[in-house]
């Protein structure tokens, strides 16, 4: 598949909230994945596919989603953008939010090697 068609089917999946298989179909097994800021555990960057989904499986655990959109994808070159929207509670706080955020995906030899996570970070 090439730039395109990958945004397209991880937009697709994930407005299907089959994020687990757009990880496993996607994404390199040597992907790196970075957020705005540290995760709780301390780490902003996650390397390889299983801190990946362990980091994803941390957020779904950790956040009732009351409402989730995406949007895009936005090519350019080998890397596009996608939005993602969220109401949610954050479990351990109670606290009820919504997000905004951008996933910057960059795309090498078919997969998914590295996703960059911009938002808000004084949420």
């Amino acid at each position: 598949m090439n730039t395109m068609e990958i945004a397209r089917q991880l937009v697709a999946l994930c407005r299907q909230g089959k994020n687990e298989e757009a990880l496993q179909t996607l994404f390199a097994p040597d992907v790196v994945s970075v957020e705005a800021v540290p995760m709780p555990d301390g780490q902003q960057e996650a390397k390889g596919m299983a801190a990946v989904k362990a980091k994803g499986e941390w957020w779904f655990a950790n956040h009732e989603i009351h409402s989730a959109s995406v949007t895009g994808p936005w090519p350019h070159g080998d890397r596009f953008v996608v939005g993602f929207q969220f109401d949610v509670t954050n479990k351990p706080t109670g606290k009820r939010m919504t997000m905004d955020e951008v996933g910057l995906y960059t795309v090498r030899d078919g997969k998914i090697v590295r996703e960059e996570f911009f938002y808000d970070v004084g949420m």
